[in-house]
């Protein structure tokens, strides 16, 4: 029988991951498919990266859609299982933290499907945060762990992962943006918003549930945009799950906070990559932001990424504080654009060439 890797993505962070393995295992021609669960099933949110990023179209959409955390998991689960006993596997490979992550870990776990987890390792040490645990329980059940970071390598070892499983590859991620780079576009959108080329301006993303699911906490990050806005108008893609909350804060009728519906990656990469700054509570935008050397002040007491802050562009900032520290950074306008350890763009080949021995080897 030939051996096969089925992959699966669910959701936005995914598709940048998936793109580069997904290339370099048709380079050395390892039979393979995609699994799309549909967790992100808005077209730019989902469609609109297998198209600007060459990734093939998945050959199979299983459209679970949204729903609380427990619903979700429990329909991709269901869907991933009917999925993995008709198609059979040698392997299956799970990107990031999303809750399609976690289902398809613990479906190939209880069916014996050995599993490979690309980014794994990463911790914020807050079992707050949802990601946290479909990081720790995808990793658990892991055969295969790929890490972006050399701290990712100390908390799997500390969680008792053998030595043997955990190959420090680099980030597929930054594989993506630098293969991508020239094609960064924004013009279209910054016109439609009146800033002509060279105009200043910041960026800022705001998803996560507990930025935005509570009036109060979100009221005070509303608040601090305002007043980061007397730096440079800001220009907030609005992710879905935030749009009604957001909304009764008042500002859309902020004249100097420019709210725009969701981008594809290429027009928020050129959005980001054209910024003096962006303010953010994403996981991903931090890695980016370290890649183009544009500051990132990240909106949470923690981050699973600290490569970012010690070899990157990022500072951890409050609602309090945001604007006196985007303020202070601006007005040095200091870049500090260290390259981490790996991310050269090969990161995509490494971990192709592992899984093809590996599975030579089964």
């Amino acid at each position: 029988m030939t051996s096969r890797i089925l992959h699966i993505t669910g959701a936005r962070p995914n598709f940048p991951k998936a793109a580069p393995v997904m290339r370099a295992l048709d380079a050395l021609q390892v039979t393979q498919s995609l699994v799309h669960t549909g967790q992100h099933y808005d077209d730019k949110l989902s469609d609109i990266f297998f198209r600007q990023l060459s990734l093939r179209k998945p050959d199979l959409s299983l459209g679970v859609g949204s729903g609380s955390h427990a619903t979700q998991t429990a329909a991709v689960m269901v869907a991933l299982e009917t999925v993995f006993l008709e198609q059979q596997p040698s392997l299956v490979v799970v990107y990031g933290d999303v809750n399609s992550t976690l289902a398809a870990a613990l479906v190939a776990s209880k069916l014996g499907i050995p599993l490979a987890h690309v980014e794994a390792g990463l911790r914020s040490f807050d079992r707050g945060m949802p990601e946290e645990l479909n990081r720790i329980m995808t990793d658990a059940v892991s055969d295969l762990l790929f890490t972006t970071s050399a701290d990712a390598n100390v908390h799997l070892g500390r969680e008792g992962v053998a030595e043997e499983k955990i190959h420090f590859v680099g980030n597929p991620m930054i594989d993506t943006l630098l293969q991508s780079r020239d094609r960064f576009d924004a013009s279209e959108l910054l016109a439609e918003l009146k800033l002509a080329p060279g105009d200043p301006y910041l960026v800022a993303t705001l998803h996560r549930p507990a930025n935005v699911d509570d009036p109060a906490e979100l009221a005070q990050l509303v608040a601090a945009l305002i007043e980061c806005s007397a730096e440079a108008p800001i220009v907030l893609p609005m992710h879905p799950r935030g749009a009604q909350a957001f909304a009764a804060t008042g500002i859309l009728n902020e004249p100097r906070i420019h709210i725009v519906e969701p981008q594809g990656y290429l027009e928020f990469m050129g959005l980001v990559s054209g910024s003096l700054g962006v303010v953010t509570d994403s996981g991903g935008v931090q890695e980016e932001t370290t890649m183009l050397g544009v500051p990132c002040f990240t909106l949470r007491p923690n981050t699973e990424r600290p490569v970012t802050i010690t070899d990157g562009t990022n500072t951890l900032v409050t609602a309090e504080n945001v604007a006196a520290t985007l303020r202070d950074r601006l007005t040095r306008n200091q870049t500090e654009n260290r390259t981490p350890p790996l991310w050269d763009g090969r990161a995509g080949e490494r971990i192709a060439r592992i899984l093809s021995e590996w599975l030579e080897k089964q």
